[in-house]
């Protein structure tokens, strides 16, 4: 769900014209005995409070994969950090390599974050493996040259800014799986059919309030679940802070 406002619409119509549906079921087809009011109200509360617990936990979802995005940028400007210090190691001229090219590298994962436009996205992923080929064949010359405990950990260092990024595009590629959003709409879907079914002429006024706060709570869940599509999305700070503190342009 990649563009929170087309799920907030989409939704919203949908569900208004399932308690739509169901005063015409009620109306035309399968007339409503007031004496089955009861039965119907318990199966109404039981499939709500199902809705209710879908959302909680989808929204849960959402709010943890959103989290694990953030750990894994605080992640990224960590390990970037610690190697430009670690690259004091390397021999003098591919020290000053390295960080070259390390600031190259962050400037690139700013721009993953930042942009939208997926043919820019995928000129930064192809410039950012263009990086990571460069750095790590800095350092594996430098490595083989003069394998030492002391440039083991410049190494190292460059691992783990490798294993960062693929940390951090799994964590965006980690998305509320399809088959949940279809659970959700089928039964709000159902919630809205039955309520416009067992609706009496004075409620029917109110059979948008329901739709319009499901729909709200998909757009927000959607919000938070886009990485890109969203408002709420993850803002680089810790790289961009970074960023400024090595002079990177």
């Amino acid at each position: 769900m990649n563009y929170p406002l087309v799920v907030f619409v989409s939704t919203f119509v949908v569900l208004w014209l399932s308690a739509l549906a169901g005063d015409a079921i009620r109306s035309r087809f399968l007339p409503f005995k007031e004496e089955d009011r009861d039965d119907l109200s318990v199966v109404i509360g039981a499939v709500l409070t199902l809705l209710g617990l879908l959302i909680g936990f989808t929204f849960s979802m959402a709010v943890t994969r959103y989290d694990q995005r953030k750990n894994y940028e605080e992640a990224e400007a960590n390990s970037i950090g610690t190697e430009y210090v670690r690259a004091d190691l390397l021999p003098a001229q591919d020290a000053l390599r390295v960080r070259e090219l390390l600031k190259r590298y962050l400037d690139q994962r700013v721009l993953f974050y930042a942009t939208r436009d997926p043919s820019e996205l995928a000129k930064v992923n192809s410039d950012t493996a263009d990086l990571q080929n460069q750095l790590w064949a800095v350092v594996r010359s430098a490595a083989s040259v003069q394998p030492t405990p002391v440039l083991a950990l410049a190494v190292s260092g460059m691992n783990d800014v490798l294993n960062s990024q693929g940390y951090t595009q799994a964590a965006w590629w980690n998305r509320i799986p399809t088959a949940a959003w279809a659970l959700m709409i089928v039964i709000a879907i159902c919630c809205n059919m039955l309520l416009g079914y067992g609706a009496r002429r004075t409620e029917r006024r109110l059979s948008t309030i329901l739709p319009l706060a499901v729909a709200l709570s998909f757009l927000l869940i959607s919000d938070i679940d886009s990485p890109r599509g969203g408002t709420i999305r993850v803002v680089p700070q810790n790289l961009i802070s970074l960023s400024h503190s090595l002079g990177a342009p």
